[in-house]
Protein backbone atom coordinates (compact mmCIF):
# COMPACT_ATOMS: atom_id res chain seq x y z
CA UNK A 1 0.00 0.00 0.00
CA UNK A 2 1.83 3.20 -0.60
CA UNK A 3 2.47 6.55 1.57
CA UNK A 4 0.56 9.68 1.54
CA UNK A 5 4.08 10.97 -0.32
CA UNK A 6 4.51 8.13 -2.42
CA UNK A 7 0.81 8.63 -4.18
CA UNK A 8 1.54 12.94 -4.20
CA UNK A 9 4.80 11.99 -6.09
CA UNK A 10 3.33 9.30 -8.38
CA UNK A 11 0.34 11.68 -9.34
CA UNK A 12 3.16 14.73 -9.62
CA UNK A 13 4.68 11.77 -12.42
CA UNK A 14 1.53 11.19 -14.17
CA UNK A 15 0.80 14.60 -14.32
CA UNK A 16 4.03 16.02 -15.27
CA UNK A 17 4.21 12.65 -18.56
CA UNK A 18 0.38 13.96 -19.48
CA UNK A 19 1.39 17.07 -19.74
CA UNK A 20 4.73 16.48 -21.47
CA UNK A 21 2.61 14.23 -23.89
CA UNK A 22 0.20 16.57 -24.95
CA UNK A 23 2.55 19.35 -25.39
CA UNK A 24 4.52 16.57 -27.68
CA UNK A 25 0.99 15.63 -29.64
CA UNK A 26 0.45 19.81 -29.99
CA UNK A 27 3.61 20.31 -31.77
CA UNK A 28 3.54 17.70 -33.76
CA UNK A 29 -0.16 18.42 -34.47
CA UNK A 30 0.86 22.12 -35.36
CA UNK A 31 4.19 21.38 -37.63
CA UNK A 32 1.54 18.65 -39.85
CA UNK A 33 -1.13 21.19 -40.13
CA UNK A 34 0.64 23.90 -41.14
CA UNK A 35 2.90 21.46 -43.65
CA UNK A 36 -0.44 20.10 -45.13
CA UNK A 37 -1.71 23.85 -45.59
CA UNK A 38 1.36 24.48 -47.68
CA UNK A 39 1.81 21.09 -49.64
CA UNK A 40 -1.74 21.48 -50.70
CA UNK A 41 -1.24 25.45 -51.68
CA UNK A 42 2.14 24.70 -53.01
CA UNK A 43 0.37 21.90 -55.60
CA UNK A 44 -2.90 23.62 -55.95
CA UNK A 45 -1.00 26.78 -57.84
CA UNK A 46 1.47 24.39 -59.59
CA UNK A 47 -1.90 22.75 -61.04
CA UNK A 48 -3.23 26.30 -61.98
CA UNK A 49 0.80 27.21 -63.62
CA UNK A 50 0.03 23.86 -65.59
CA UNK A 51 -3.04 24.41 -66.67
CA UNK A 52 -2.42 27.55 -67.76
CA UNK A 53 0.93 26.46 -69.74
CA UNK A 54 -0.98 23.91 -71.34
CA UNK A 55 -4.03 26.57 -72.59
CA UNK A 56 -1.33 29.21 -73.85
CA UNK A 57 2.02 27.09 -75.35
CA UNK A 58 -0.51 25.07 -77.49
CA UNK A 59 2.23 22.35 -79.27
CA UNK A 60 5.43 23.19 -76.73
CA UNK A 61 4.73 19.22 -75.73
CA UNK A 62 8.13 18.76 -74.36
CA UNK A 63 7.37 21.76 -71.55
CA UNK A 64 4.23 20.24 -71.29
CA UNK A 65 5.41 16.89 -70.48
CA UNK A 66 8.07 18.61 -68.15
CA UNK A 67 5.67 20.23 -65.73
CA UNK A 68 3.30 17.11 -65.83
CA UNK A 69 6.34 14.86 -64.89
CA UNK A 70 6.63 17.14 -62.46
CA UNK A 71 3.31 17.47 -61.06
CA UNK A 72 3.81 13.20 -61.01
CA UNK A 73 6.83 13.52 -58.90
CA UNK A 74 5.02 15.83 -56.35
CA UNK A 75 2.36 13.94 -56.23
CA UNK A 76 4.30 10.35 -55.61
CA UNK A 77 6.62 12.14 -52.87
CA UNK A 78 3.45 13.58 -51.44
CA UNK A 79 1.75 10.08 -51.00
CA UNK A 80 4.88 8.85 -49.63
CA UNK A 81 4.83 11.03 -46.71
CA UNK A 82 1.30 10.50 -45.71
CA UNK A 83 2.36 6.98 -45.55
CA UNK A 84 5.02 7.68 -43.85
CA UNK A 85 3.26 10.06 -41.15
CA UNK A 86 0.46 6.85 -40.99
CA UNK A 87 3.01 4.63 -39.34
CA UNK A 88 4.51 7.46 -37.34
CA UNK A 89 0.37 7.60 -35.74
CA UNK A 90 1.29 4.07 -34.71
CA UNK A 91 4.16 4.46 -32.59
CA UNK A 92 2.99 4.24 -28.69
CA UNK A 93 6.11 6.59 -27.65
CA UNK A 94 5.02 10.04 -27.75
CA UNK A 95 8.84 11.55 -28.07
CA UNK A 96 9.40 9.17 -31.12
CA UNK A 97 6.09 9.53 -32.66
CA UNK A 98 7.43 13.59 -32.69
CA UNK A 99 10.69 12.83 -34.12
CA UNK A 100 9.29 10.23 -36.67
CA UNK A 101 7.19 12.89 -37.75
CA UNK A 102 9.79 15.66 -38.14
CA UNK A 103 11.93 13.49 -39.94
CA UNK A 104 8.54 12.47 -42.46
CA UNK A 105 8.72 16.32 -43.01
CA UNK A 106 12.87 16.39 -43.86
CA UNK A 107 12.49 13.82 -46.18
CA UNK A 108 9.84 15.06 -48.31
CA UNK A 109 11.67 18.39 -48.29
CA UNK A 110 14.47 16.51 -49.88
CA UNK A 111 12.06 14.73 -52.24
CA UNK A 112 10.29 17.56 -53.54
CA UNK A 113 13.63 19.17 -54.12
CA UNK A 114 14.82 16.47 -56.35
CA UNK A 115 11.59 16.23 -58.07
CA UNK A 116 12.32 20.61 -58.70
CA UNK A 117 15.97 19.36 -60.09
CA UNK A 118 14.46 16.83 -62.32
CA UNK A 119 12.07 19.16 -63.84
CA UNK A 120 14.97 22.04 -64.06
CA UNK A 121 16.82 19.05 -66.07
CA UNK A 122 14.05 18.08 -68.57
CA UNK A 123 13.56 21.94 -69.16
CA UNK A 124 17.34 21.92 -70.59
CA UNK A 125 16.83 18.90 -72.49
CA UNK A 126 13.89 20.56 -73.94
CA UNK A 127 16.46 23.26 -74.86
CA UNK A 128 18.07 21.09 -76.94
CA UNK A 129 15.86 18.73 -78.33
CA UNK A 130 12.92 21.50 -79.12
CA UNK A 131 9.25 21.74 -78.45
CA UNK A 132 7.71 18.51 -80.92
CA UNK A 133 6.71 15.40 -79.17
CA UNK A 134 8.18 12.55 -78.84
CA UNK A 135 6.81 10.38 -81.16
CA UNK A 136 9.52 8.45 -83.19
CA UNK A 137 6.98 6.24 -85.81
CA UNK A 138 8.01 2.66 -85.72
CA UNK A 139 7.98 1.04 -89.24
CA UNK A 140 9.08 -2.71 -89.44
CA UNK A 141 9.30 -2.36 -93.15
CA UNK A 142 12.73 -0.06 -92.19
CA UNK A 143 14.04 -2.26 -89.83
CA UNK A 144 16.47 -5.06 -90.55
CA UNK A 145 17.20 -8.56 -88.91
CA UNK A 146 20.36 -7.56 -86.67
CA UNK A 147 21.68 -11.00 -87.09
CA UNK A 148 22.29 -10.89 -91.04
CA UNK A 149 23.07 -6.75 -91.64
CA UNK A 150 25.97 -5.47 -92.02
CA UNK A 151 26.55 -3.88 -88.11
CA UNK A 152 26.81 -0.49 -86.77
CA UNK A 153 30.38 0.07 -86.94
CA UNK A 154 30.34 1.84 -83.13
CA UNK A 155 27.76 -0.90 -81.98
CA UNK A 156 27.91 -3.74 -83.79
CA UNK A 157 25.69 -6.60 -82.95
CA UNK A 158 27.81 -9.68 -84.23
CA UNK A 159 25.57 -12.92 -82.24
CA UNK A 160 28.24 -14.69 -80.47
CA UNK A 161 30.24 -11.68 -79.40
CA UNK A 162 31.23 -11.07 -75.58
CA UNK A 163 32.80 -8.60 -74.32
CA UNK A 164 34.18 -8.17 -70.88
CA UNK A 165 34.20 -4.77 -68.58
CA UNK A 166 35.92 -4.11 -64.95
CA UNK A 167 35.58 -1.56 -62.70
CA UNK A 168 36.33 -1.48 -58.98
CA UNK A 169 35.20 -4.78 -57.38
CA UNK A 170 32.63 -5.36 -60.56
CA UNK A 171 32.69 -7.32 -63.31
CA UNK A 172 30.33 -6.82 -65.90
CA UNK A 173 29.70 -9.55 -68.98
CA UNK A 174 27.92 -8.49 -71.70
CA UNK A 175 26.91 -11.54 -74.61
CA UNK A 176 25.45 -10.53 -77.75
CA UNK A 177 23.08 -13.69 -78.03
CA UNK A 178 21.60 -14.92 -81.48
CA UNK A 179 18.15 -14.63 -80.26
CA UNK A 180 15.37 -12.46 -81.49
CA UNK A 181 12.15 -10.67 -79.70
CA UNK A 182 10.06 -9.52 -81.39
CA UNK A 183 8.32 -5.69 -79.95
CA UNK A 184 6.54 -3.92 -82.03
CA UNK A 185 6.63 -5.96 -85.25
CA UNK A 186 10.44 -5.06 -85.22
CA UNK A 187 13.23 -7.93 -84.72
CA UNK A 188 15.00 -6.90 -81.36
CA UNK A 189 18.30 -9.16 -80.93
CA UNK A 190 18.45 -10.35 -77.01
CA UNK A 191 21.95 -8.97 -75.53
CA UNK A 192 22.57 -10.23 -71.75
CA UNK A 193 24.03 -7.70 -69.28
CA UNK A 194 25.02 -9.61 -66.23
CA UNK A 195 26.92 -7.55 -63.53
CA UNK A 196 29.22 -8.90 -60.79
CA UNK A 197 30.48 -7.67 -57.38
CA UNK A 198 32.91 -10.08 -56.39
CA UNK A 199 32.00 -12.94 -57.92
CA UNK A 200 28.19 -12.30 -56.48
CA UNK A 201 25.30 -11.57 -59.15
CA UNK A 202 24.04 -7.95 -58.90
CA UNK A 203 22.00 -6.97 -61.64
CA UNK A 204 21.37 -9.33 -65.03
CA UNK A 205 19.57 -7.15 -67.72
CA UNK A 206 18.29 -8.49 -70.76
CA UNK A 207 18.23 -5.86 -73.26
CA UNK A 208 16.79 -5.49 -76.84
CA UNK A 209 18.30 -3.77 -79.83
CA UNK A 210 17.01 -3.28 -83.05
CA UNK A 211 18.43 -1.40 -86.30
CA UNK A 212 17.07 -0.02 -89.48
CA UNK A 213 17.98 -0.09 -92.82
CA UNK A 214 20.26 3.47 -92.73
CA UNK A 215 22.23 1.58 -89.98
CA UNK A 216 20.91 3.14 -86.42
CA UNK A 217 20.84 1.06 -83.67
CA UNK A 218 17.77 1.55 -81.51
CA UNK A 219 16.94 0.38 -77.82
CA UNK A 220 13.53 -1.38 -77.31
CA UNK A 221 13.85 -1.81 -73.94
CA UNK A 222 15.28 -3.98 -70.65
CA UNK A 223 14.33 -6.61 -68.60
CA UNK A 224 16.46 -5.23 -65.40
CA UNK A 225 16.66 -7.97 -62.50
CA UNK A 226 18.49 -6.59 -59.32
CA UNK A 227 19.95 -9.02 -56.82
CA UNK A 228 20.85 -8.52 -52.95
CA UNK A 229 22.32 -11.84 -51.50
CA UNK A 230 20.97 -13.78 -53.74
CA UNK A 231 17.54 -13.22 -54.42
CA UNK A 232 15.82 -11.18 -56.86
CA UNK A 233 15.28 -7.40 -55.36
CA UNK A 234 13.74 -5.23 -57.73
CA UNK A 235 12.58 -4.82 -61.29
CA UNK A 236 13.49 -1.38 -61.45
CA UNK A 237 14.56 0.25 -64.83
CA UNK A 238 12.73 -1.97 -66.63
CA UNK A 239 10.56 -1.22 -69.66
CA UNK A 240 9.41 -2.22 -72.62
CA UNK A 241 8.52 0.03 -76.49
CA UNK A 242 4.57 0.14 -76.62
CA UNK A 243 3.74 -0.81 -72.89
CA UNK A 244 2.73 2.04 -70.71
CA UNK A 245 3.43 4.70 -74.02
CA UNK A 246 7.05 3.67 -73.20
CA UNK A 247 8.92 4.02 -76.49
CA UNK A 248 12.21 3.24 -78.63
CA UNK A 249 15.20 5.87 -78.87
CA UNK A 250 18.04 5.60 -80.68
CA UNK A 251 21.81 4.18 -78.55
CA UNK A 252 23.85 4.98 -81.50
CA UNK A 253 23.62 6.59 -84.88
CA UNK A 254 24.68 5.20 -88.07
CA UNK A 255 26.82 8.31 -88.87
CA UNK A 256 27.29 10.37 -85.53
CA UNK A 257 28.19 13.83 -85.50
CA UNK A 258 29.44 16.34 -83.17
CA UNK A 259 26.73 18.00 -81.48
CA UNK A 260 23.74 15.46 -81.71
CA UNK A 261 21.35 14.76 -78.52
CA UNK A 262 18.82 12.20 -78.96
CA UNK A 263 16.51 10.18 -76.40
CA UNK A 264 17.85 6.44 -75.94
CA UNK A 265 14.37 5.20 -74.12
CA UNK A 266 11.68 7.53 -73.20
CA UNK A 267 9.51 5.59 -70.65
CA UNK A 268 8.52 8.69 -68.58
CA UNK A 269 9.29 8.36 -64.92
CA UNK A 270 11.19 5.55 -65.59
CA UNK A 271 13.71 5.21 -67.98
CA UNK A 272 14.29 8.88 -70.03
CA UNK A 273 18.10 8.47 -70.80
CA UNK A 274 19.85 10.91 -73.36
CA UNK A 275 23.31 10.93 -75.12
CA UNK A 276 25.24 13.89 -76.39
CA UNK A 277 27.90 13.32 -78.99
CA UNK A 278 30.83 15.00 -77.91
CA UNK A 279 33.92 14.25 -80.54
CA UNK A 280 33.96 12.03 -83.23
CA UNK A 281 38.04 11.33 -84.39
CA UNK A 282 39.68 14.14 -81.75
CA UNK A 283 40.67 11.83 -78.54
CA UNK A 284 42.80 8.36 -78.38
CA UNK A 285 41.57 6.42 -75.44
CA UNK A 286 43.73 3.27 -73.68
CA UNK A 287 42.32 0.61 -72.30
CA UNK A 288 43.17 -2.53 -70.81
CA UNK A 289 42.13 -4.38 -74.06
CA UNK A 290 44.05 -2.40 -75.83
CA UNK A 291 44.86 1.64 -77.17
CA UNK A 292 42.89 2.95 -79.73
CA UNK A 293 44.15 6.37 -81.69
CA UNK A 294 41.66 6.78 -84.87
CA UNK A 295 38.21 7.60 -84.84
CA UNK A 296 37.09 7.00 -81.60
CA UNK A 297 33.37 8.65 -80.72
CA UNK A 298 32.73 10.04 -77.20
CA UNK A 299 29.16 10.69 -75.94
CA UNK A 300 27.87 11.97 -73.06
CA UNK A 301 25.23 10.18 -71.14
CA UNK A 302 22.65 11.53 -68.81
CA UNK A 303 19.12 11.63 -67.90
CA UNK A 304 16.76 14.44 -66.24
CA UNK A 305 15.74 11.71 -63.58
CA UNK A 306 19.38 11.62 -61.96
CA UNK A 307 20.57 15.17 -62.65
CA UNK A 308 23.72 14.78 -60.76
CA UNK A 309 24.87 11.89 -62.62
CA UNK A 310 26.32 11.61 -66.05
CA UNK A 311 28.75 9.54 -67.95
CA UNK A 312 31.09 9.66 -70.76
CA UNK A 313 31.36 6.86 -73.21
CA UNK A 314 34.37 6.06 -76.12
CA UNK A 315 33.24 3.98 -78.64
CA UNK A 316 35.76 2.10 -81.32
CA UNK A 317 34.81 0.91 -84.90
CA UNK A 318 34.44 -2.83 -84.61
CA UNK A 319 34.53 -2.88 -81.09
CA UNK A 320 31.92 -0.88 -79.69
CA UNK A 321 32.53 0.64 -76.41
CA UNK A 322 35.17 0.40 -74.57
CA UNK A 323 35.34 2.93 -71.97
CA UNK A 324 32.88 4.49 -68.96
CA UNK A 325 34.09 7.17 -66.90
CA UNK A 326 32.40 9.20 -64.42
CA UNK A 327 33.36 12.42 -64.65
CA UNK A 328 32.91 13.45 -61.14
CA UNK A 329 34.13 10.87 -59.19
CA UNK A 330 37.21 9.69 -61.98
CA UNK A 331 35.63 5.60 -61.81
CA UNK A 332 36.05 3.72 -64.78
CA UNK A 333 34.83 1.18 -66.36
CA UNK A 334 37.23 -0.54 -69.06
CA UNK A 335 37.30 -3.38 -71.67
CA UNK A 336 39.15 -5.99 -70.57
CA UNK A 337 38.42 -8.73 -73.21
CA UNK A 338 36.52 -9.21 -76.61
CA UNK A 339 35.75 -12.92 -77.26
CA UNK A 340 34.06 -13.54 -80.86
Amino acid sequence: MLSKNEKNNSGAKTVKFAVTSFVLLFVAVLILGLFRIGTSQALTNSNKQGLGQSASQGERSCTQTTHAAFLACQYEKTDDYWIAVGNCANLSDPGAKAECLLDAKAEFKQAIQECRDQKEARAEVCEGLGEAPYDPQIDPANFVDPRTATPNEYFPLVPGTIRVYKGGPETITVTVTGEIKEILGVPCIIVYDVVKDHGEIIEDTEDWYAQDQDGNVWYFGELSKGFENGELATLDGSWKAGVDSAKPGIVMEADPRKGDLYRQEFALGDAEDLAKVVSRGEESVSVRYGEFTEDVLKTKDFTPMEPDVKEFKYYVPGVGVVLEVNPDTGERTELVSVTP
